[in-house]
């Protein structure tokens, strides 16, 4: 799953290097919609607690990289990029 799951996120040209997207969202939504078939929990209880977990993740996200942007930049310079972040 993981694999595709990475190959599928590249051809939709979103940028994820270490393949975090893949591994904790992808599996972790698949883990999540299998509880059912284990348990007495419903589809429909797993796809809300999903669609929860994503809106406070996203917004969450959203704002902290937005007050980073505001604060200090989220990107090197065009120079630091050439020369190597790593130096």
């Amino acid at each position: 799953l993981v694999v595709f799951s990475i190959v599928a996120l590249d051809k939709m040209k979103i940028d994820d290097p270490v393949g975090a997207i893949s591994v904790h969202g992808t599996c972790g939504l698949l883990g999540l919609l299998l509880v059912p078939v284990t348990s007495d929990a419903t589809i429909l209880g797993q796809l809300i607690g999903a669609a929860t977990i994503f809106g406070w993740v996203f917004s969450t996200s959203f704002a902290v990289w937005f007050v980073l942007k505001m604060i200090m930049g989220i990107r090197v310079s065009a120079e630091e990029e050439y020369e190597g972040v790593d130096i």
